[in-house]
């Protein structure tokens, strides 16, 4: 199936790391540290990702952090409210700024 975004592209993002090595090595060193047991599990923080990956809509990390997500022993039924945790957060985000489209039309006399 042709898709605009490549499956296969998600086994290439380390070659990001090829014309700024230290850059690369730095986020490599941050990102490692950032999901490693810690105050959460490493489970519980595959399921945040997951969440935050539906609501960055970035397909490449919605693969990434499926697998994790089943690797760190959650399943189908977490990783759905997972996702509708985000669903709900991004929805509500646009909600409320629906207070700036009333406060604008306010101003606004025709």
């Amino acid at each position: 199936m042709d898709t605009y975004y490549n499956p296969a592209d998600l086994d290439k993002f380390g070659d990001m790391g090829k014309n700024a090595p230290e850059l690369w090595k730095a986020f490599s060193q941050y990102y490692s540290k950032v999901f490693a047991e810690g105050a959460l599990t490493e489970r519980e923080k595959a399921l945040i990702a997951l969440a935050v990956a539906h609501a960055v809509q970035c397909p490449y990390c919605i693969d990434a952090y499926t697998k994790a997500a089943l690797e760190k022993g959650s399943n189908r039924e977490q990783m759905t409210e997972a996702v509708h945790v985000a669903v709900a957060i991004r929805g509500g985000a646009s909600l409320v700024h629906g207070v700036q489209m009333r406060n604008t039309a306010d101003g606004i006399s025709f």
